[in-house]
């Protein structure tokens, strides 16, 4: 017999599954996003344009690159440890 214990507990599972699917995409298409950027305004600085804005954009857009690309490491180890 399945008790309202039992069901609550399952439930509650596939709701924390879902949230950090979603939280971890998320987390995913930011990283991707900032490092386009990295890319671009790094590339408009080394062409000779001096903004003083894009010097700052490439230099302090690394900042949330890191930690991103941590939680990245962290999303590949936990679907690698899945699939073993």
């Amino acid at each position: 017999m399945i008790t309202t214990f039992a069901i609550s507990t399952i439930s509650s599972a596939v709701v924390a599954a879902l949230i950090a699917g979603t939280l971890g995409g998320i987390a995913v298409v930011a990283l991707i996003m900032l490092l386009i950027t990295k890319e671009l305004s790094s590339a408009e600085v080394e062409s000779g344009r001096k903004s003083e804005r894009l010097m700052a954009l490439s230099r302090y857009v690394v900042i949330p690159i890191v930690p991103l690309l941590l939680v990245f490491a962290v999303i590949v180890a936990v679907k690698v440890w899945e699939v073993l």
